[in-house]
């Protein structure tokens, strides 16, 4: 799945329009694996036979039939389930899944083949665990087949999982519904009776009751259509491959498709709604280079005979993997030639490669149980960097790997932050953990896990992985155990050298003695919360090194005593070759071969770890790069960046230092360190705007404007260059108009009258239009006529640029407007709400709003976006996180903790309350700081 991630305007805006609200989210709380020593009661009173939230582990599913039959005027759906099941020891209860479904008739045959007598099974219900218990007369025999028969019903689902309804409105104004599913992680269970765990795997033979005008896919290809009734038909699909409940999909829509094949002869289809269909090509050919590229790199042929990607109306994440029918947010999947933007382009393509690369990792080869979820997550997230890099190079998506690792630190620097791999029971624990810790930070220790091995030697780890898991579920020990057999321990062979490293510096040998451990090694990244901070000191030719856990809350966090295996890389003054140690124990000397004038670890930031250098260590990188900047490269730039601001939050650096750091920014054209620079900087006046200190709050701004003036100007108003040029172009003019730089508020005004003029016909260039937007949108009939477009406008891009620029408004009424309605979903769809109420809460005269409406409607909130998802989460964390007040602190917990239940155990919680506690001892010790160093007039700018 693909979580959206805003983190806006706090981080990257990199995939900024892509998908407006980019979840940023945050997980679970190391609730006990439990289970109650008393009976559970089932819903009519009597005792359930089971009382633990797994299932029982002598049940297994081998085959489903399914027939479901969806009545998209009453908004109902009925079902048939047949599975058959195989015992492997004597039982008399049979515990699956069921949620939300009225059960009518339930029973049980003996033997395979026709003709077989059937039993009625008593059914009991107990719905906090969300099971059932069917109950038979006498004992299942062990090894023989029997097949469950279960009659049901439920209502499509009103939120966005389950088997839920869609609706889009057509260009002449008519609405349409379809009905779509979303089952991952817990939801399958909500379309019909099931063993809804990842390691019960089985096969799937699909059965879809539609009327003629509608048309209905699944995983696998139509077989036949059957006419049951004047009508009604009964489309056949395709029996699917072994496995996970949660990839099942069906879909009973009028969309239309577009097709091309693969080279190895797979299908691949884009289904959207006809008035979009023209926005599919991109995304289909897309899909087509990266199926076969990944065909190619993993070694396994696609197993099924065809990969549809379908553009859902109503789709809460960004995306979803299931098995040959992949599912997206139009905004992840179309692109209009025409309005779309380069970052839009930029995430579409990195979204279908997610999803596509989860036909391997995940779908064919799936975590055992949820708490290794990283699995699945963290090396689909590695795998778009890997993939994309090679099939559409011109994207150059390495520039923005790092802003990843930078994003997952933010949240993993928490005390409540969570081990990659991590215990989970219930379902709001499971949604909890599709999070940055699972996304980026697995997908950032897989990445240093690569440059540590080699490229080869980790590839054929990975290939082995697959092949030897295909069709299985795996743990985390697994994945190490098949890479690291690729590299003996302490052996050189077969790989040439890359288990060595002897191609790299004679300071290598310091682990090439010691032999390769990669499982240990890699414990200590994913069975310890958190991260490394490294510290330096170099005392002539000779560098100490010391590593401790990095965890922001100053001297009131407990000492962990974690250690880690750090694979440490850098650079010198005397040599831009790069040398490699591994950093095992607490401390360590290491001998340079002449003394240098500066050095600069973790070599464009592939290593998951920041760096402090003692003594003048960062004032000599600070004149390099006011000198020299180019000397070390952008990726490396950027990581001294966000570094010096994580080293200002513990107290290892004056906030003065970092401050003078980012001045060389004067001179800065790349878009990694711009961006970084920014979001260190922006978060500091969003601090001040939300408490009373205009005048410091004014200065900071003024200042930050000079410092980007210059790249600001050479800026060409135009869609011009390659992807990175067009995003740096279009988040610095958004930036340098929201601030109310003259010469861009100008420019922007001179377009938006024009394009107001034209009544919206006229082609704004994309990588500007937000910035015009934004302008257009303080005053209120510009706000009225961008709202009169949003509701015609059938482009992603544009409809998430108007509605980025709504948000910017001043004006209190408009933007509780906006809230209501957005909630509301008739006008703006509910999918946009979590993005809306995150834009009004970093505004500086809605901020009180946001976090209002996020209280009068939490329960409302939490039944439409389930507790623990993404969504919620980014939703708590994005109306809370900039506050920085002790009043503001005590009302934010005093709110969560009268949720109790309902949300007071949220991992968010708990980040959200340890976010503010820090931005108030942030503001605290640097404010005045800040203050004074901006009336130093040596700023040189």
């Amino acid at each position: 799945m693909v979580s959206l991630s805003l983190q806006w305007p706090l981080a990257t805006m990199s995939f900024l329009l892509f998908s407006l609200v980019t979840l940023l989210i945050v997980s679970a709380p190391s609730w006990c694996q439990s289970s109650d020593t008393t009976a559970p009661e089932a819903s009519n009173g009597a005792p359930f036979p089971w009382n633990k939230v797994r299932l029982p582990e002598h049940v297994i599913p081998v085959h489903y039939d399914l027939m479901i039959h969806a009545n998209l005027t009453t908004l109902t759906f009925s079902g048939t389930t047949k599975v058959e099941i195989t015992a492997s020891q004597p039982t008399s209860t049979i515990i699956l899944h069921s949620h939300h479904l009225q059960i009518s008739k339930v029973t049980l045959k003996k033997g395979a083949g026709e003709g077989q007598s059937e039993d009625p099974l008593r059914v009991l219900e107990y719905t906090p665990h969300e099971q059932i218990a069917l109950l038979a007369p006498e004992p299942l025999l062990v090894g023989v087949p029997y097949t469950v028969v279960i009659d049901y019903a439920g209502n499509l689902s009103e939120s966005f999982h389950g088997f839920y309804k869609s609706t889009y409105r057509t260009k002449k104004g008519e609405v349409r519904v379809l009905a779509s599913t979303q089952f991952e992680p817990t939801a399958a269970r909500m379309a019909f009776p099931c063993f809804d765990e990842p390691a019960l795997k089985a096969s799937f033979s699909i059965k879809i009751r539609r009327e003629p005008r509608h048309l209905a896919i699944s995983n696998m290809p139509l077989v036949k259509s059957v006419t049951i009734a004047e009508g009604l038909i009964e489309d056949h699909f395709d029996v699917t491959v072994k496995m996970s409940t949660y990839l099942v999909a069906f879909i009973v829509s009028d969309f239309k498709s577009v097709s091309k094949m693969t080279k190895s002869g797979v299908k691949v289809s884009v289904y959207a709604v006809q008035d979009k269909i023209n926005q599919t090509e991109y995304a289909l050919d897309a899909a087509v280079t990266l199926l076969e590229f990944y065909e190619d790199y993993f070694s396994i042929p696609y197993p099924l005979p065809k990969q549809d990607l379908a553009a859902i109306p109503d789709f809460q994440s960004g995306a979803m993997e299931n098995w040959g029918l992949t599912t997206y947010r139009e905004s992840a999947l179309l692109f209009d030639a025409e309005k779309s933007s380069a970052s839009s382009k930029l995430g579409i393509t990195m979204t279908v490669s997610h999803e596509l690369a989860h036909q391997w990792f995940g779908n064919l080869v799936t975590m055992e149980w949820w708490n290794d979820l990283w699995l699945n997550e963290g090396f689909a997230k590695f795998m778009e960097y890997v993939s994309v890099r090679v099939t559409h190079p011109e994207l150059k998506v390495e520039d923005y790997f790092l802003g990843k690792c930078f994003d997952a630190m933010e949240v993993d620097a928490l005390n409540s932050s969570h081990p990659v791999s991590t215990p989970v029971e219930n379902p709001a624990q499971i949604r909890e953990i599709f999070d940055d810790v699972s996304y980026e930070k697995g997908s950032c220790i897989l990445n240093m896990v690569r440059d540590y091995l080699g490229a080869d030697a980790f590839k054929s780890g990975i290939v082995q992985y697959l092949q030897k898991y295909s069709y299985k579920n795996t743990k985390n020990e697994d994945l190490w155990n098949s890479i690291a057999s690729i590299c003996p321990t302490g052996g050189t062979q077969g790989m040439d050298g890359f288990c060595s490293r002897s191609q790299h510096s004679s300071l290598s040998s310091h682990w090439r003695q010691e032999g390769l451990d990669l499982k240990t090694m890699m414990n200590t990244w994913t069975l310890q919360k958190g991260f490394p901070l490294i510290t330096i000191t170099v005392r002539g030719r000779n560098v100490h090194m010391k590593q401790e856990h990095y965890i922001k809350g100053y001297g009131d966090v407990p000492e962990t005593g974690y250690l880690w295996h750090v694979p440490l890389t850098f650079i010198t003054s005397k040599s831009d070759s790069v040398h490699r140690f591994l950093l095992k124990t607490k401390t360590d000397v290491l001998i340079l071969p002449e003394e240098v004038e500066w050095i600069k670890f973790n070599v464009g930031m592939n290593g998951y770890y920041i760096v402090h250098y003692e003594d003048d260590g960062w004032d000599s990188l600070t004149a390099l790069l006011k000198r020299t900047h180019t000397t070390i490269s952008s990726n490396d730039r950027a990581s001294l960046i966000n570094n010096a601001f994580q080293l200002v939050s513990i107290g290892k650096l004056p906030i003065e230092k970092a401050l003078d750091l980012t001045l060389y920014l004067k001179h800065e054209t790349e878009i990694m360190p711009v961006f970084q620079g920014l979001n260190e900087l922006i978060p500091m006046y969003k601090l001040m705007e939300k408490r009373d200190m205009n005048e410091v709050e004014t200065r900071f701004k003024a200042f930050l404007i000079r410092l980007l003036k210059d790249l600001t100007d050479k800026q060409t108003w135009t869609d011009e260059g390659s992807v990175s040029e067009r995003m740096l172009r279009s988040r610095l003019l958004f930036f340098a108009c929201v601030r109310k730089y003259q010469p861009c508020v100008q420019r922007a005004e001179g377009y938006f009258r024009e394009w107001k003029e034209s009544n919206g016909n006229l082609s704004l260039p994309n990588d500007v239009t937000l910035a015009v937007f934004a302008v257009g949108a303080q005053n209120t009939e510009g706000w009225e006529f961008l709202y009169s477009k949003y509701q015609s406008s059938l482009s992603s891009t544009e409809k998430n640029q108007i509605e980025f620029a709504l948000c910017m408004s001043q004006n209190k009424e408009k933007l509780q407007w906006l809230l209501d309605q957005s909630f509301k979903g008739d006008i703006i769809k509910t999918q946009e709400f979590p993005g809306i109420l995150i834009l009004i809460g970093r505004n500086p005269v809605g901020y009180p709003l946001a976090w209002q409406f996020l209280k009068e409607n939490w329960n409302k909130l939490v039944q439409k976006f389930d507790l623990g998802s993404p969504s919620i989460t980014n939703m708590v964390m994005g109306t809370t996180n900039q506050f920085s007040t002790r009043t503001w602190l005590e009302e934010v917990k005093g709110f969560f903790s009268s949720l109790k239940d309902n949300g007071s155990q949220l991992r968010c919680v708990q980040q959200t309350i340890e976010i503010i506690e820090e931005n108030i001892r942030w503001m605290d010790k640097n404010f005045d700081k800040i203050r004074v160093w901006l009336q130093n007039e040596n700023l040189g700018l």
